[in-house]
């Protein structure tokens, strides 16, 4: 099984230096260095730029994370889920996960991001300000660019292995698996009889979904048994592929 996440708007730098630097070739996925390096090369060189908040689609009060871009292959790195923050990654909690639940996410968890793709969740990276709407010269709107990018290495890496998608929508379009063996996970709120969907409460299922799953004494393998571990919090419905959409998770909070 493989759990998908979109990466969180903020980002974290590293509390201590300890000396390590990007490493593209490091990453989960190195075959995607070349790419990787193209957009590492655009975003540093228009965040530079006088119109970089147009362009990277920001509001004033982040432009300092936007100048630390033109520095990201000499700032500190950090594991990625030390990186994102938010809500999600809150939710799941990962500091508190033991070694062995860490290495289980080290090998399920890939994390999309719009500056490397995706990563690894213990991979080594900066903090940055990128998303995955963005257009970057010459390379172009990056969902469209990381969807031709991504497709082999990442249909290579999920084989015939369960996915379960805790992504947005910008970051599905990245990478899309086969309809039958995607999961993928939402909430709904009930207020008054009625579903409704709220970002901040679908963010934080998610997270705390996936921790869960890292957490569960039993590798879970099977749609059965992610309904059986979300059953322990949530009422869970399952809507079944239809052999063009993927199968839906359906979280519901009261």
């Amino acid at each position: 099984m493989l759990i998908f996440l979109p990466p969180s708007e903020g980002k974290t730098p590293p509390a201590h230096d300890d000396g390590a630097r990007l490493d593209l070739q490091a990453l989960t996925l190195p075959e995607l260095g070349s790419p990787r390096a193209q957009v590492l090369h655009a975003l540093v060189r228009v965040s530079a730029q006088e119109d970089a908040q147009q362009i990277l689609k920001v509001g004033a009060k982040v432009m300092a994370e936007v100048e630390a871009n033109t520095r990201l292959t000499d700032a500190p790195t950090a594991a990625a889920w030390q990186i994102y923050t938010g809500v999600l990654f809150d939710a799941m909690d990962a500091g508190s996960l033991s070694d062995a639940q860490l290495q289980r996410a080290e090998q399920q968890v890939m994390i999309f991001s719009g500056l490397f793709g995706a990563t690894g969740f213990t991979d080594r990276i900066p903090a940055y300000r990128l998303s995955m709407d963005v257009s970057l010269d010459p390379l172009g709107r990056l969902g469209s660019y990381w969807r031709k990018e991504l497709a082999a290495p990442l249909a290579d890496r999920v084989c015939d292995q369960l996915v379960v998608d805790c992504r947005s929508a910008s970051y599905v379009n990245a990478f899309k698996p086969a309809a039958q063996q995607t999961l993928m996970v939402n909430n709904f709120t009930v207020k008054e009889g009625q579903r409704k969907v709220v970002t901040h409460f679908a963010k934080h299922a998610r997270g705390e979904l996936t921790g869960m799953l890292l957490r569960a004494e039993a590798e879970p393998q099977t749609i059965d048994d992610v309904v059986a571990v979300a059953s322990q919090r949530w009422t869970v419905e399952i809507r079944e592929s239809d052999g063009k959409k993927p199968h839906q998770l359906d979280l519901i909070s009261s």
